[in-house]
């Protein structure tokens, strides 16, 4: 039997305050951080147990429906399991909140193991500007949007693609991505929502692509422009990184629990796209 268990946690956070998921240097404060020292401290043991995370959100990104796994020794799992969420509760910061603890199925990889992530950007045209209680999580756009040219620009996105004009490059690591779905609906009370899914996102791309359709939705481009920028495959200095408060993580996908270890060796093999040939 192993001396560890994998715990699911299901997660919530306001990232406004935070430096991203991920742990930096400098002591700045990040979700990883504050999870990491609540978990030690309220398991009382002296080794700060690592989280692994669906998706790294960036600084300012906020998260609804996140996911991590983490490994414990069998005999902390057994003697916290029944107040370890509670007890979490009471010493996390108010901006983060777990959900759900639970053992992971066999296999389990928070990041690996997804087979889908969908986030939400939100964004107001309105010329009054954002609701003062929702400025927080609303971008304020101050240029009227045509959201059915946003969605027909959308359309030439989807599939896989190479997304390297709309990602931060990092050394060793693919672009290419499958994007499931990108579509807006324009809400009754003015606030437009872009859901954005796809198996997985490069650093980056959700605020790239919603950076392109606004700039099509505002009339300065056509709705054929984002699809031109795509395949050329180079960053186009008219695609802005829009500001991340109006992002935020919604939901992470699963496969069922006999295929979770399959789909986390699959996920880690680099991806490439099927030759074109040569003529």
């Amino acid at each position: 039997m192993s001396g560890v268990v994998r715990v699911r946690l299901d997660l919530c956070y306001d990232g406004t305050e935070f430096s991203g998921w991920a742990k930096q240097a400098g002591g700045r404060r990040t979700v990883q951080g504050e999870i990491e020292d609540a978990l030690r401290t309220v398991t009382r043991s002296a080794t700060t147990y690592e989280l692994t995370v669906a998706g790294r959100t960036d600084a300012g990104v906020h998260a609804r429906g996140q996911v991590a796994h983490v490994d414990l020794p069998r005999e902390v799992w057994a003697e916290h399991r029944p107040k370890l969420l509670k007890r979490l509760a009471g010493r996390l910061p108010k901006d983060v909140r777990v959900w759900a603890l639970r053992e992971a199925p066999e296999g389990f990889d928070a990041r690996f193991s997804a087979i889908w992530r969908r986030y939400a950007y939100r964004v107001t045209d309105n010329p009054g500007g954002v609701d003062p209680l929702l400025r927080g999580h609303v971008l304020w756009h101050d240029w009227p949007l045509d959201v059915d040219a946003m969605n027909e620009a959308a359309r030439g996105l989807l599939g896989e693609h190479d997304f390297a004009a709309y990602c931060k490059r990092r050394e060793g690591a693919t672009t290419i991505r499958t994007l499931q779905r990108l579509s807006l609906v324009r809400g009754d009370d003015g606030i437009i929502t872009a859901t954005v899914r796809a198996d997985a996102f490069c650093h980056n791309m959700v605020r790239s692509l919603i950076g392109a359709l606004l700039f099509v939705g505002d009339g300065h481009r056509t709705p054929d422009w984002p699809a031109k920028v795509l395949a050329a495959g180079v960053r186009d200095s008219a695609v802005h990184v829009v500001r991340p408060h109006g992002l935020t993580l919604e939901e992470v996908g699963y496969p069922a629990d006999e295929l979770l270890e399959a789909r986390s060796v699959e996920a880690r093999n680099k991806r490439t796209l099927p030759s074109a040939g040569c003529c």
